[in-house]
């Protein structure tokens, strides 16, 4: 079965830090562009980051920029988005989503797989 199953979520205080997982199941991951997606209760789904299977470069919101780095362990078959100086309003359902290129993942949804999600909670 060809999917991303994402893995790491949990409860966190504020400036805490956590790591995600997105790991590929029957496909090689380094194939694809890896994109990060948040959805809040309430809200729209945003796009977090997202790293290339071109040139491995990364894109970051502005939300996040300087707090989160996303990275591609290609032996593993993962990719990880290392959350730092977390905040309550981080608090989300996170998906990892892979695609051909990062501007169709993030600009347009235009993606091949998508996880079922894990959830982040920050609070004290």
């Amino acid at each position: 079965q060809l999917q991303l199953v994402e893995s790491g979520g949990g409860l966190v205080q504020p400036g805490g830090s956590l790591r995600l997982s997105c790991a590929a199941s029957g496909f090689t991951l380094d194939s694809y562009s890896i994109g990060w997606f948040r959805q809040a209760p309430g809200k729209e789904r945003e796009g977090v980051s997202c790293i290339s299977s071109v040139d491995a470069s990364t894109w970051y919101a502005d939300s996040v920029k300087g707090r989160f780095t996303i990275s591609r362990d290609n032996a593993k078959n993962t990719v990880y988005l290392q959350m730092y100086s977390l905040k309550p309003e981080d608090t989300a359902v996170y998906y990892c989503a892979g695609g051909a290129l990062c501007v169709q993942l993030i600009s347009r949804g235009e993606y091949d797989y998508w996880g079922q999600g894990t959830q982040v909670t920050v609070s004290s």
